[in-house]
């Protein structure tokens, strides 16, 4: 039996030849354009399939696009980081659903890289941890929500307390139920946001004379490490020193991604990195030193051609200054891509690679399309089916932030679950 591809093109050939000598009917348009598309599917190269170790959602063809996860990479930013911080402890935050990856395969992948600890925003991801990884300690970072007290002991989650009122419920469940699991104290040194007062650190410290006083661990939250000459460093390091003072022979920890590169004076015994593990840069304005993890591509459905004073997409918001081809990309804020990326009225936005070259995104950014401006490519080298990169290479988490007015913690969070998951081991 012969290949489709081969009857299609062969009908299509017998068509032309017919209309051509006049024996048969007028079919030449149709017929060159599906002899042009059988050709191009008979001469396309077959993708090689990236290595993956699962893939989550619905198979690419049947959706927009499809977001890789490294998870190799990520262990390696793990080891980077705790080669970096040794002797201390390198933990892992792996809070809103380990910033978009994916808390279950990431804490899996983490957990077999060594990691023993991990940081949540709130119980019911503490929960998902323990049932991944039953034997780490995981600590809550938002704190201890009134009557929640039973729920932490039963799923193994330690709260990190925040006010006096959280630490005195937790101290009266404690105390009813024989309760040994532990807790974390948070202080505020200058983030002005969570944190019990500076100022009560030497009345909790009491608590030290006690054989069963509970405190697992003193911590406290950086507000500028990102800018490391901000003088609110300097300033929560000495504080945080006088606090870790009064709490002798209890770890501490001070330091998230960017606080890692302020020295080892931030250090302490634990750090807690996130947006690191997941390829973010922790250093603005200087290389990137983390390996990169993500990757975003979505399909060009079509690519028009829009003559010069044509306007594309809602509110017409851009004009074409020339004769232009654009390609219309399956991905748009429904997915995570943000709406932003349009760029200022009537103005280019964002970047993405398009066959290796990186072009511009036009028009508004509607929910499940966007379009870019592909003029200066070669003809035929944006075609529909092909990929367009959303993120990689070129166009990193941390550059398109830079172009939507965003950052890339935002970005990750809020990747859709309308792609294909591709997780590379």
């Amino acid at each position: 039996m012969r290949p489709m591809v081969a009857l299609a093109r062969d009908d299509a050939a017998a068509d032309i030849a017919a209309e051509s000598s006049g024996t048969g009917p007028a079919f030449t348009s149709e017929a060159r354009i599906i002899m042009a598309l059988v050709e191009q599917m008979a001469s396309a190269p077959a993708e090689t399939p990236e290595p993956q170790t699962a893939t989550v959602g619905p198979p690419a063809i049947e959706t927009g696009g499809a977001l890789t996860i490294d998870l190799g990479a990520i262990q390696t930013n793990f080891r980077t980081l705790r080669a970096r911080v040794s002797p201390a402890e390198c933990a892992a935050v792996v809070k809103a659903d380990a910033y978009g990856c994916g808390l279950e395969p990431v804490v899996r992948a983490l957990a077999a890289a060594g990691c023993k600890t991990f940081f949540v925003a709130h119980l019911a991801e503490g929960r998902k941890v323990r049932a991944v990884a039953p034997d780490a300690t995981v600590y809550a970072l938002s704190g201890l929500p009134p009557g929640a007290a039973a729920g932490f002991a039963d799923a193994r989650v330690r709260p990190v307390l925040g006010s006096l009122h959280e630490v005195a419920e937790w101290d009266v469940f404690c105390l009813a139920n024989a309760w040994r699991g532990g807790a974390a104290l948070h202080f505020d040194t200058g983030m002005n946001r969570l944190g019990i007062s500076a100022d009560e650190a030497a009345g909790l410290a009491q608590r030290l004379k006690t054989p069963d006083h509970g405190i697992a661990l003193v911590m406290s939250h950086f507000a500028c490490a990102e800018t490391p000459t901000h003088v609110l460093n300097n300033r929560q390091i000495q504080l945080f020193r006088e606090i870790r003072g009064l709490f002798r022979g209890v770890p501490a920890s001070l330091a998230n991604s960017s606080g890692i590169f302020l020295g080892t004076s931030a250090h302490y015994d634990v750090v807690r990195p996130g947006y690191a593990l997941f390829g973010g840069n922790p250093t603005p304005g200087s290389p990137n030193p983390m390996a990169p993890v993500i990757g975003l591509r979505a399909h060009i459905i079509q690519v028009r051609t829009v003559p010069r004073g044509e306007t594309v997409g809602y509110g017409a918001t851009w004009t074409a200054h020339r004769p232009s081809r654009i390609a219309i990309v399956s991905a748009g804020y429904a997915d995570g891509y943000p709406r932003a990326a349009s760029g200022p009225e009537a103005r280019a936005g964002a970047e993405m690679i398009v066959a290796g070259t990186r072009c511009r995104v036009v028009g508004r950014v509607s929910m499940d399309l966007l379009a870019v401006d592909v003029t200066a490519l070669p003809d035929h080298a944006a075609r529909r089916g092909e990929w367009a990169t959303l993120i990689g290479g070129d166009v990193d988490i941390d550059r398109l932030a830079a172009q939507c007015g965003t950052i890339g913690y935002e970005l990750l969070c809020n990747l859709g679950r309308r792609y294909s998951r591709l997780y590379k081991g």
